[in-house]
């Protein structure tokens, strides 16, 4: 009988980060949640449909924390299988509020559709829904998309098991990423991923920008996410050069 593989040897539990940091990290995460949730939901008033499903996902976050992922043999698999390596799964979301005002200002609306590399358990897809558009999330890990499917099935939108560098993206007219904690090799595979886009796509950066030829710079707007304030990009696909994708 072959042997499980061994897991990334670069990472711990812990993402690496020392005690006292991680103390830190978690007490201000504590305030940006009270914060965040309280922005959400009197933003989902206006759309009373969809409290239902965001307080499911608040729900099941509540029950299995995104922020405590453990390595297992399930997990360990799908990293190899994608490429990549555990600090790449740190957690954070975007809050609904901040992204119904991007996606606004990104020009998302009814007749568009988003698709969200790396959806975690599909909060950004609320905000996508609140603005009318249609909505696609593709997430790497298992069990985020077990615990959230549901919830975001009956705000209309999709979240499906995938990796985002193989993702879909014909139809799109919008892109969004959160690859704050990405490698460099990773996000230079999702490049080529954006490259298949439509020509005018909308692709929505946060942390840095992509650079690389063809892609034209929007917007840069610093706004809050679960962590705490954060630049985002919205650039535009011209057209479909193959060029240098490393960022």
């Amino acid at each position: 009988m072959t042997a499980p593989p061994s897991p990334p040897p670069e990472q711990d539990d812990d993402y690496g980060m020392s005690l006292p940091a991680l103390v830190v990290l978690r007490i201000s995460i504590v305030f940006i949640e009270l914060f965040t949730r309280l922005g959400d939901v009197l933003v989902l008033l206006r759309h009373p449909r969809l409290l239902p499903p965001y307080l499911g996902l608040w729900l099941r976050e509540v029950r299995v924390s995104p922020y405590r992922l453990k390595r297992s043999f399930e997990t360990t698999r799908v990293l190899q299988a994608s490429g990549q390596v555990f600090k790449e799964l740190m957690y954070g979301e975007m809050p609904v509020h901040t992204g119904v005002w991007l996606f606004w200002k990104a020009g998302l609306g009814r007749g568009s559709r988003l698709v969200d590399l790396g959806a975690g358990r599909g909060r950004t897809l609320l905000a996508a829904r609140w603005l009318g558009a249609e909505a696609r999330g593709v997430e790497l890990m298992q069990h985020h998309v077990d615990l959230a499917r549901k919830p975001v099935e009956k705000a209309g939108a999709q979240l499906v098991l995938g990796d985002a560098t193989q993702a879909d993206l014909q139809d799109a007219t919008h892109v969004f990423t959160n690859w704050t904690a990405l490698t460099p090799q990773t996000r230079a595979r999702l490049v080529e991923r954006f490259r298949t886009c439509r020509p005018g796509t909308r692709i929505l950066t946060v942390t840095r920008p992509v650079e690389a030829p063809g892609f034209t710079v929007i917007s840069k707007h610093r706004l809050l996410f679960t962590w705490g304030p954060e630049h985002v990009w919205i650039q535009e696909l011209s057209d479909n050069v193959i060029g240098d994708a490393t960022n």
